[in-house]
């Protein structure tokens, strides 16, 4: 290689590293979080995906009131997010009322975690508690 074509290779690469640093740095090399496995993502609108999600909160209600022996009774899904993991489990924010208060039980949120293998047929209460919101 003559010194004319050995500087042209280096001048090309080092604009070419200038070219890709600078696009990075603008934003367009990045990868969304929520695409790697294990990320926690929020999911848009919690009531778009109703029927499946809405289930899967009602079951976190119903698991919540056996093992509890309460008796609270499911009333909105306030907000979902998801996180890929063997299945997946859901994080539910969510609204429900004490049944066995007197008329008219106070409504407050609570947090659920539902981990489900739909291929296993297998859905499990992983946590449930009064939100950190409703302490606030």
């Amino acid at each position: 290689m003559n010194r004319r074509t050995s500087s042209y290779v280096a001048s090309s690469l080092i604009i070419t590293a200038l070219l890709l640093f600078a696009f990075c740095e603008l934003g367009f090399c990045r990868v969304e979080k929520s695409l790697f496995m294990g990320a926690i993502r929020d999911l848009p609108d919690p009531t778009r995906n109703g029927v499946e999600l809405e289930s899967l909160a009602r079951f976190a209600v119903e698991e919540h009131n056996k093992k509890e022996n309460s008796l609270l009774k499911f009333g909105r899904l306030v907000k979902t997010r998801e996180q890929v993991v063997a299945g997946k489990m859901y994080y539910f924010t969510l609204e429900a009322n004490d049944a066995a208060a007197a008329a008219g039980g106070k409504t407050k949120v609570y947090e659920a975690k539902v981990w489900v293998k739909p291929w296993m047929n297998f859905k499990q209460l992983e946590e449930f508690k009064v939100s950190d919101e409703q302490n606030a």
